[in-house]
């Protein structure tokens, strides 16, 4: 009996020993060490860090809204930068529970951060629940790992598959707008049609079409469990990270278990049934038929690249991530759209002026050039990340300042796209010629603008995301007038992605006779 009770007080003095050295010792040194280089922060508390004073500056604007002429969402999606960035600086230390996290909101560290090439800054995946909705796919994945799913994936991307992939698009766009047509002509010549859910139907279809070779219908199960995922997931991101805590069988954790179940079985039947065609029609040519080629060992005489849990893990990223930031960028688009006539102006004439009444094309699409000032504008102010996280591999100088390897590095995209020293005195307004020329000079630093991210692990995405957008706005553009109706709250919220809380209520009306 005595021997049991010293390994019970020998373990409890590690565990003692543990947590004095994880949660006081190490924050206090990491603490005094940045404070030796002149970085200050709001300053750790025991345990929590300050989720607490985040969660409770978040609670503090959870009814607020507002007007539907302001950009100013900071307040509403990142409240805690809004308060101590004026404080602390562009660069200080706060903390995720005991995890220090470097705030970098100098675009030229950014720049430092985003532009290195060799993994000194790998992914942070803090989150298990995160990592669990978007998988370990390419979002994740880091050094040569990633190297490996880039391989893969990144052909799926090009250029030239982009273009083919404007007929699929542009199919998809037109059925669900012939049913606006019909709505409109019910009304009497006018529809107030809720906007955000119709994109996000949309583009979940164009998603599951030109990836999967999937319908909509057939995906449909998928993008409702991701989307409960979703939330279930953001809920726990301003909690306490305890790792033996993710294991439990709490309420919470195991409906997060039977979604990730689902998500995965619909994920492996729609695999099934391209396997199942593979003889008669090959494995085809989107993403899915790219992944599955690399995964099988016969098809290039090594071993496979990619195993069948990571095809799952990619098609998880694939069919989240090229959905849901479409469909938000689309509303903001609208939303701002309806708010600028004059603009809609603009961007009809040079519709009505490049593509008259035709479908457009890729090589139509590249002469859209306030088309794509406008949509650069919107991914400015109404980013679908409000935040990127980077962490210190290593003991780190990150813009002159020693940094401790675990360091989360946080890049609130947000706060920069307005810093009026980057984007000049108008940042918090809507000036779509900022970008009249280009991306790289419409700051007063090249690479200030992050909606897709920057450098090597920028979004592989983007000109996908690009391509969706302007052939939908034209295809609006071309049938339909619209305002918005008095019914909007602009109430912009932040879920892992930057949406609107109460949709995008919209009143169209047909230009077609």
């Amino acid at each position: 009996m005595d021997f049991v009770w010293a390994v019970v007080a020998a373990a409890a003095a590690v565990l003692a020993w543990w947590a004095l050295s994880a949660l006081v010792w190490r924050p206090r040194a990491i603490a005094r060490q940045l404070r030796a280089q002149g970085v200050g922060g709001p300053g750790y508390r025991f345990l929590a860090g300050n989720l607490g004073e985040i969660k409770r500056l978040r609670a503090a604007i959870a009814g607020a809204a507002l007007d539907v002429g302001s950009h100013d969402l900071v307040p509403m999606v990142q409240p805690h930068m809004r308060k101590w960035i004026p404080l602390h600086g562009r660069t200080f230390l706060y903390w995720f529970g005991a995890r220090p996290t470097l705030c970098v909101a100098d675009v030229s560290m950014v720049s430092q951060v985003l532009l290195e090439r060799t993994g000194l800054y790998p992914k942070n995946t803090g989150n298990p629940h995160i990592a669990r909705l978007l998988g370990r796919g390419l979002v994740f994945a880091d050094g040569d790992e990633w190297k490996r799913h880039r391989k893969v994936v990144h052909p799926a991307f090009n250029m030239d598959k982009l273009k083919v992939m404007t007929a699929t698009m542009s199919d998809c766009a037109g059925s669900i707008m012939s049913e606006w047509k019909a709505k409109v002509g019910e009304g009497g010549g006018a529809a107030e049609i809720e906007l955000s859910g119709q994109f996000e139907e949309l583009t979940a279809d164009v998603i599951s079409h030109t990836a999967f070779g999937a319908s909509y219908r057939e995906g449909k199960r998928v993008f409702l469990a991701q989307r409960e995922l979703l939330f279930l997931a953001f809920s726990t991101v301003f909690n306490v990270q305890i790792r033996a805590f993710r294991y439990l069988p709490t309420q919470k954790n195991l409906k997060i278990w039977k979604l990730d179940k689902e998500v995965r079985g619909m994920l492996t039947n729609i695999i099934k049934s391209r396997l199942a065609d593979k003889d008669t029609m090959g494995y085809g040519n989107d993403l899915l038929g790219l992944m599955l080629e690399a995964c099988t060992p016969e098809e290039h005489g090594h071993e496979p690249l990619l195993s069948m849990d990571e095809i799952i893990d990619e098609c998880k990223t694939f069919f989240f991530a090229g959905h849901d930031t479409s469909s938000h960028m689309l509303s903001w688009t609208m939303l701002l759209l309806s708010t600028h006539p004059e603009w809609e102006q603009k961007l009809r004439e040079e519709v009505v002026r490049e593509c008259g009444n035709e479908v457009p094309t890729g090589d139509v699409l590249n002469k859209l050039k306030l088309v794509n000032m406008f949509l650069l504008e919107t991914l400015r102010l109404y980013s679908p990340l409000s935040t990127i996280q980077r962490k210190a591999g290593l003991d780190l100088e990150v813009g002159g300042i020693t940094v401790p390897k675990g360091t989360v590095l946080t890049i609130p995209i947000a706060s920069i796209h307005r810093d009026k020293e980057v984007w000049g005195e108008d940042a918090h307004e809507f000036n779509p010629l900022r970008f009249e020329n280009g991306v790289t000079r419409a700051a007063n630093h090249p690479n200030a603008f992050l909606s897709f991210s920057d450098g090597p692990r920028s979004c592989i995405g983007q000109n996908f995301a690009m391509i969706e957008a302007k052939i939908v706005i034209v295809m609006i553009l071309q049938r339909f007038s619209f305002f918005l109706s008095p019914k909007y709250v602009h109430a912009p919220m932040d879920v892992i992605t930057l949406r609107s809380k109460f949709g995008l209520p919209m009143v169209l009306k047909s230009l077609e006779m």
